[in-house]
Parts: structure tokens; C-alpha cells; sequence
């Protein structure tokens, strides 16, 4: 399950991007629904999510799926965790900041993991026991070791802004120290920027398994750390996540608990 697996899910998400690519700077024409207050699909990401069930089901018939779309299909040991388009909002603002994330769970561990930015071309790859890849390039982990200069990611998910004021007291916490924050609005990017030292480290609550599989498995395998507020590893079932070198991982975790935020979130 290492190389030809692989190979597969480049494909399926190279599948998914041109499919993405089409509809780029067609968007007024496209199809959206409101999934949830200020939670948005479209058309795009439904084509996007066949193609790529297509394409792994052909190659793994046995295997179950847990899809954004069309949710859980299936029962088995192994299972493809799919966001064909994460980053909706950008793609519908025509922000060129999406991308395409495809894990593959055993039982609920990640084993290997694609996320596919289209617009640059970019497909960070994982692994487990292999280490993580930028267009076949080793990546590692950025080496800070605190939070101060560090740049820092994390997101404000539709599905939490009841805690957002605990939130923002958070990052008023960090800044103290951080060099700055970012919110880029794709969490699978988010965690792909941390493997490859883009970024620092990301922290964010109400995400979803689909959001976070591949990347959590890119971050390990370069080398970080991923965990729950609480230091934890209940990231797919809290929606909580804070990834990033071992020391500014638990720095910014501790911030998290110091400041309330964690509390807020539990």
C-alpha cells in the first residue's frame, strides 16, 4: 500500500483539479447551496467528489469512503477520507487558494495522504513510515522552537463562531510573542504549509476529518506533531487541531488551554 496506492491517488486528485480548473473564472454561473450557515458547496465540488470515488473505487472496491458531500459509504478496516475542494469560499471569491486533500485511514490512523493545489501545481504527499514530499522533493518541518517570530495559521470555522470572542483573545495571547497569524481558508493547505515550512504551526477548532487526514499524516511525516487542544490525539472526533514542530506545537497548545480558548471549545 506505499507506491502504486500512491500513484492512484495523485491521479484521482489530478482528476478532481482539472475539474476544478474548468469552472475557474466561470463561477457566477455555478450552482451553490448553503450546507449550513456560512457553509457553502457547489456543483464543482460534487463533480469533483465523483471523480475521484471513480477513480479509488476502481483501484480499492473494498475500501469505504467518508466524503464531504456524500458522507460515509461502506465498512472497512481502511477507508478514503476525501475533501474534493477545500477552500469553497476562496474558490466561490475567486481566490486562488483551494486544493484537493485525499487520506487513506487505517482504522482511524492516517497511512497515507495527498493534498493537490491546482493553481500552483503543488502535490504534497505523505506516506506513514516514508516521510512527506513536495512534487517528490523531501519536505521537513520548520525548526523554531517559540513562538516568538514565529508565523502562525489557524482558521474561524462557520460551525464555531459562538467561541469566537475566546478565539480572539487567543490570538491576542499569541501576538504578544508570534510574529503574525494568517488565516488562509483551507485547512488542508494550512497543515501542508506547516510540513513544508511555510508556516510555523496552524491551530484550529470545528474542523472535520476531511479537512485535516491527509495533512495531519504530511506534518507527522515531516517531521511535527499534531494534537487536540488538550494535547490529545482526539483530532477527528473534537475538531480540534494544533500541528507544528514538537516545542511550538506545545507552546501554542498551552496558550490555547491558558487563555481559555481550550475550555471554550470542550
Amino acid at each position: 500500500m506505499q507506491k502504486p496506492a500512491l500513484n492512484v491517488v495523485v491521479k484521482a486528485a489530478r482528476r478532481a483539479g482539472d475539474i476544478i480548473l474548468r469552472h475557474v473564472g466561470r463561477i457566477d454561473g455555478l450552482n451553490v447551496v448553503e450546507k449550513a450557515k456560512q457553509d457553502y458547496a457547489s456543483e464543482v465540488d460534487k463533480a469533483a467528489e465523483v471523480e475521484i470515488i471513480k477513480e479509488l473505487k476502481r483501484a480499492f472496491p473494498d475500501h469505504a469512503f467518508l466524503a464531504e458531500e456524500s458522507g460515509q459509504t461502506g465498512k472497512s478496516r481502511y477507508t478514503w477520507v476525501i475533501d474534493p475542494l477545500d477552500g469553497t469560499s476562496n474558490f466561490l471569491h475567486g481566490i486562488p487558494h483551494f486544493c484537493v486533500s485525499i487520506a487513506l485511514l487505517d482504522q482511524q490512523e492516517p497511512v497515507l495522504g495527498v493534498v493537490y493545489d491546482p493553481m500552483r501545481n503543488e502535490i504534497f504527499s505523505a506516506v506513514k513510515g516514508s516521510g512527506a514530499q513536495l512534487n517528490e522533493r523531501r519536505i521537513r518541518i520548520a525548526q523554531r522552537n517559540e513562538l516568538q517570530g514565529a508565523m502562525l495559521v489557524t482558521g474561524f470555522a462557520p460551525r464555531q463562531r459562538s467561541r469566537a470572542g475566546k478565539q480572539l483573545e487567543c490570538l491576542a495571547a499569541l501576538l504578544q510573542e508570534a510574529e503574525d497569524v494568517r488565516r488562509t481558508g483551507s485547512a488542508a493547505l494550512d497543515l501542508a504549509y506547516v510540513a513544508s515550512g511555510r508556516a510555523d504551526a496552524y491551530f484550529e477548532a470545528g474542523v472535520m476529518p476531511w479537512d485535516i487526514a491527509a495533512g495531519v499524516l504530511l506534518v507527522r511525516e515531516a517531521g511535527g506533531r499534531c494534537c487536540d487542544y488538550r494535547g490529545g490525539q482526539d483530532m477527528f472526533k473534537n475538531g480540534q487541531i494544533v500541528a507544528g514542530n514538537l516545542k511550538l506545537t506545545e507552546a501554542v497548545q498551552k496558550t490555547i488551554v491558558s487563555s481559555g480558548y481550550a475550555t471554550a471549545c470542550d
